[in-house]
């Protein structure tokens, strides 16, 4: 609980049942009981990819080290099942943005400079925001930031 309320804004976005599944799940890592997470899900209506990703948001909040904007393209990419030139492309995207991305949600600008890269197709939009676990509007919204 105490985690979740810490950083519960910038878990915005998360189903609240995979925030509480990750929760428990990241608790009994740290303290030393670790349990595969299908012993959460058991128990849960959420669903194993939301929770991981929820889990990834908590991780990193906590450690309070955020993985460089890269890897988060690359992340997305894979889940998306981009080839390799549209990535470099998306990052070219995002150096030469440095300034527009600054403290906005890594995986909302990762999802928006693929969609630039892909030369902003519809169906595309939808897969590349599902694949970071956020809102198409968001993504929208931070691509209209960034300039391609």
């Amino acid at each position: 609980m105490a985690l979740v309320r810490r950083h519960i804004y910038e878990l915005e976005g998360l189903s609240a049942g995979a925030v509480a599944v990750a929760a428990l799940w990241l608790a009994a890592r740290d303290l030393g009981g670790p349990r595969p997470l299908g012993d959460f899900l058991k128990c849960s209506k959420a669903d194993r990819s939301a929770v991981k990703r929820a889990a990834w948001r908590l991780d990193e909040l906590v450690r309070g080290r955020r993985p460089p904007i890269e890897d988060y393209v690359k992340i997305v990419a894979a889940r998306a099942r981009l080839p390799a030139p549209v990535v470099r492309r998306a990052l070219e995207i995002l150096e030469g943005n440095r300034k527009a991305v600054v403290g906005r949600n890594p995986w909302v600008l990762a999802a928006a400079s693929l969609w630039l890269a892909t030369h902003r197709k519809h169906g595309m939009l939808m897969r590349l925001a599902e694949a970071a676990g956020a809102a198409v509007v968001g993504v929208k919204g931070a691509a209209r930031r960034i300039r391609a």
